[in-house]
């Protein structure tokens, strides 16, 4: 046949560093989900040295074309100052863009931020929402 069924594809694991090219090969090209996933990658240091600066950045580029969970992971790395500045404001921001998009965990984690933000803050966490998403 030389055709594979469901069951063999699943099976079929691509060695973590011919991952990583592949998803590098489709971050540049501008692929949201390719760019999130190279992120992981960095952020765990699987296929790719460990790299927490180089994670942010490919979370930042797939956030900014409005992937939840790479605005989820740029606003914990904000939160924690892992790979960029530690940044309350920044970290509210990507959190509340992916709440606005449905997501539960994301709004957890801007309810939760706020309890240590004053008003101020807050406001000019949801005048960054905005911004980012013009």
């Amino acid at each position: 046949h030389g055709t594979l069924t469901e069951a063999q594809l699943k099976r079929v694991v691509l060695p973590v560093a011919d991952a990583a090219r592949w998803y590098r090969r489709a971050a540049e090209q501008g692929h949201a989900s390719a760019q999130f996933n190279l992120g992981v990658m960095y952020a765990n240091g699987e296929g790719v040295p460990k790299d927490a600066r180089e994670a942010a950045r490919w979370y930042r580029r797939a956030a900014e074309q409005g992937d939840a969970s790479a605005q989820i992971n740029l606003g914990v790395m904000y939160y924690s100052g892992e790979g960029v500045p530690k940044d309350a404001i920044q970290a509210y921001a990507w959190f509340n863009l992916a709440a606005a998009q449905g997501n539960e965990i994301a709004a957890r984690n801007r309810t939760d931020l706020e309890r240590y933000m004053t008003a101020v803050q807050i406001a000019q966490a949801q005048q960054l929402s905005r911004e980012l998403m013009d």
